[in-house]
């Protein structure tokens, strides 16, 4: 009994004591540390650059050089050729499973493409971000040059690849043909969102994402203009062709395409000073 007592006694006097001790609590905030930041000017560290762009879209890769110089503040005017593949969007590739030949259906001929461009580069975000990952937007157009040449071998000139037992017209390689391409003009432009990473003056590091097009007044022929005319109500074993005076009856198919759009990455590294 006496240990009982003497456990709740001094547990009364120690809860005494520890609800009697003053309590204190956090009155004010301490001040806020504000970050410095080295955001400058561009023209402060250098008046122009040059580069090398590495370039993926829908229409393939693209290899060219790029010029940049100062004529602002916070903005480059930049000047741009490269050399990219054309295609259509709708085009699919099919590889043949014994040899390995790959084939795209309807394609009517190869496109090469090497624009010329001139545009400005301007860099936002500059009182908020540091100097290290500097932010642009940017425009650029300018002309076209674009060689077209077969994808097959049309023996008959008809605009459609005929792929019979008797009468078979086959795949060019992605050199033959070259000597029966053409040259067409138009007009290329693209608009962007860039990075460019580092702080150090000297080199060209970006990453841009954006949206390249071509415009041709006349049209590029891309895809096969014609295909057979197919009779309906064929009995079994006979040919669904319509044949006229020995030769296969032909109608319209893809028209010649005035614009190609396709988002795109481009990689540029070089040197600045």
């Amino acid at each position: 009994m006496k240990k009982i007592l003497f456990y709740i006694g001094a547990f009364a006097f120690s809860s005494t004591l520890l609800f009697s001790a003053p309590v204190y609590g956090q009155i004010t905030e301490p001040e806020v540390e504000r970050l410095e930041r080295s955001s400058t000017t561009l023209s402060d560290h250098y008046k122009r650059g040059i580069g090398i762009n590495f370039v993926m879209n829908n229409f393939g890769f693209g290899l060219g050089g790029e010029y940049r110089r100062i004529i602002a503040p916070q903005s480059e005017l930049t000047a741009s050729l490269r050399i990219t593949g054309l295609r259509d969007a709708s085009e699919q590739t099919f590889t043949d499973f014994f040899f390995g030949q790959q084939v795209i259906p309807n394609k009517y001929q190869r496109g090469i493409a090497i624009p010329l461009m001139l545009g400005m580069r301007k860099r936002v975000f500059a009182d908020g971000i540091q100097n290290d990952f500097r932010f642009f937007v940017s425009a650029s157009m300018g002309p076209a040059a674009t060689f077209t040449y077969p994808y097959f071998d049309d023996i008959n000139n008809n605009g459609y690849r005929e792929q019979f037992q008797d009468f078979f017209e086959p795949v060019n390689d992605i050199f033959t043909g070259i000597s029966e391409g053409d040259w067409q003009f138009g007009a290329a432009g693209e608009f962007k969102i860039a990075l460019d990473i580092g702080e150090n003056f000297t080199s060209m590091n970006s990453i841009e994402f954006g949206y390249f097009f071509y415009y041709y007044p006349d049209g590029v022929q891309i895809m096969m203009p014609n295909q057979p005319v197919i009779r309906s109500n064929v009995a079994p074993g006979e040919s669904p062709f319509v044949i006229i005076d020995g030769e296969l009856a032909l109608e319209p198919f893809f028209e010649a395409q005035k614009f190609f759009g396709s988002p795109q990455i481009t990689f540029t590294f070089g040197w600045l000073k």
